[in-house]
């Protein structure tokens, strides 16, 4: 009896999986086809010499890494984005921190003031580049109008090698601002209201009892912030291409965008897959250094 009941389990266990996987076959089908054969693909161009087309013309093994370690230009390229990322990540989560901060609680108006720090959200990178390109333009941009009623001259925002990447990392934080501001409120408004009367109780004025009480409850937000920022901040593209294109004199000239040069403008196909699997492994590191150091500073309610 035991035998033949333990076999039913068996049966019905196996019937579950085979269900499962019914399932999930076709986010599977779409995996494959859209995630893993590109990436596989990826791997073996980058050890290839392309035509224009796109057709192996040389099978290389690693001499595609080999002269990416060597090129001055690739690294120019990985510290420029290491700044972009610095510029932008950080500005990004405190800037972001300090509006959500002051605009969490529930008096009245601050649902419109919600809205207004929310709305980068909805706004693509094309049409906020765009809005930003007008805005930085030298003669007519809105910025450069205001500077001269201060007695500011104007500032080439795009066109000086010295303000470029800062021009562009100024539009991406307001791009960013609204997701991770969303985030950070939804954060603030899952803590209990009853930690903040304890704290008043306790006489914790308002900046102790942020720093002291509010921040570490918030350390699970931030650090999905900052991860999911830093990989954003890697990826960076389309305000680039956009708004300077990779100049002036490279000033801009971030990974993705060189791998763009070099895959679809170039058609060094086996150049470009090579540079996108390092940055690949890069943002990887960083994201497993990241929950190696950070997660354990993180409090879990």
């Amino acid at each position: 009896m035991a035998v033949t009941e333990l076999s039913s389990l068996k049966r019905s266990k196996r019937k579950e999986i085979a269900l499962a996987y019914f399932f999930l076959a076709p986010a599977l089908a779409v995996f494959a086809l859209f995630l893993f054969y590109p990436m596989l693909k990826s791997v073996y161009l980058s050890m290839t010499l392309t035509d224009p087309r796109g057709r192996v013309a040389e099978f290389v093994w690693f001499d595609n890494y080999k002269d990416l370690f060597l090129s001055e230009a690739f690294f120019h390229s990985l510290k420029i984005t290491l700044y972009f990322v610095l510029l932008t990540v950080p500005t990004t989560i405190l800037w972001s921190l300090l509006l959500a901060a002051l605009t969490h609680n529930k008096l009245r108006g601050m649902k419109v003031f919600q809205f207004i720090f929310s709305l980068p959200i909805i706004i693509s990178v094309g049409t906020g580049s765009i809005i930003w390109l007008l805005l930085f333009h030298p003669t007519a941009g809105m910025l450069n109008y205001f500077l001269s009623k201060i007695g500011v001259s104007a500032i080439p925002w795009l066109t000086d090698p010295s303000w470029a990447l800062l021009s562009v990392s100024l539009m991406t934080v307001w791009m960013n601002m609204g997701f991770v501001y969303i985030v950070l409120l939804s954060g603030l408004q899952g803590i209990p209201d009853d930690i903040y009367e304890s704290a008043k109780i306790d006489g914790a004025g308002p900046v102790r009892s942020f720093l002291q009480i509010v921040l570490p409850l918030l350390t699970p937000t931030l650090f999905f912030v900052l991860i999911v920022s830093i990989i954003g901040a890697f990826q960076a593209f389309g305000q680039i291409n956009i708004l300077t294109k990779g100049g002036p004199m490279n000033a801009t000239n971030v990974v993705v965008f060189t791998i763009y040069q070099d895959a679809f403008i170039n058609f060094r196909f086996g150049i470009g897959s090579a540079e996108a699997l390092i940055l690949f492994a890069i943002i990887l590191a960083l994201t497993v250094l990241q929950f190696a150091v950070l997660e354990r500073k993180v409090h879990y309610q």
